[in-house]
């Protein structure tokens, strides 16, 4: 019994890492090694946020939005026009950088890996519980428009 068990075991484990391997974008498409500093469009369209080296880390902080009336406000009451919300971004080779993304509007902090697989294009991953294959990717493109004050998107 105890054998058939720890090979059905290692058979699942294997099934498991080969699936991670295969299905997951965040390992398929991080092969490059592009620039991810500069002003990127969130996927979301809603907002830009500036990439830029902190030291030897990568920090981002939003810095366009999309919005109508008042600056939006994160959980805690601060404005979040500059709000920095990509902190200790450091390298782990192939062109990838692992750090911390700040959701804002739910107060909770994601582990985060994030490449640039062509000039124009960041995939942004952000997971629970230091696992990559409970996340979910997002493409976020270059951003050549204008901001205007309070971090208004012009259109």
């Amino acid at each position: 019994m105890m054998p058939r068990l720890v090979s059905r075991a290692a058979v699942l484990l294997v099934a498991l890492f080969s699936f991670h391997a295969v299905a997951s974008p965040a390992h398929r498409d991080r092969t490059a090694s592009g620039d991810v500093t500069g002003k990127w469009l969130a996927q979301t369209q809603d907002g830009v946020f500036d990439i830029f080296h902190c030291g030897a880390e990568i920090c981002g902080r939003l810095v366009g939005m999309d919005y109508e009336g008042p600056v939006p406000h994160d959980v805690l009451g601060r404005s979040q026009c500059d709000l920095t919300m990509l902190t200790g971004f450091t390298p782990q080779g192939d062109g990838q950088w692992q750090g911390k993304i700040f959701d804002p509007e739910g107060g909770k902090v994601y582990d985060a890996i994030i490449w640039s697989p062509s000039p124009n294009v960041l995939k942004l991953r952000g997971y629970l519980l230091g696992i990559p294959l409970l996340g979910r990717t997002q493409t976020w493109t270059r951003y050549t428009g204008h901001i205007g004050p309070a971090c208004k998107m012009t259109k």
